[in-house]
């Protein structure tokens, strides 16, 4: 099953559709700010392009650089 994702403007309006959500049974799940970037990671993760391999030495020489 397809969701919805609706970021509310403020904190009443956030409580407002929590209620009617409630009301109506739906289920529904507050997310933080953390949870979030994770979905956003995840997504981003999940559409990565994989066919190309980086070898350890690239990886090293990335990381001494910085």
């Amino acid at each position: 099953m397809q969701s919805i994702l609706i970021n509310p403007k403020n904190k009443e309006e956030l409580r407002l559709l929590s209620d009617l959500l409630a009301k109506m049974n739906i289920n529904s799940k507050v997310l933080s700010e953390e949870e979030l970037e994770d979905m956003g990671l995840a997504v981003l993760m999940r559409d990565t392009d994989r066919s190309q391999k980086v070898s350890r030495q690239e990886i090293m020489q990335k990381l001494e650089s910085h």
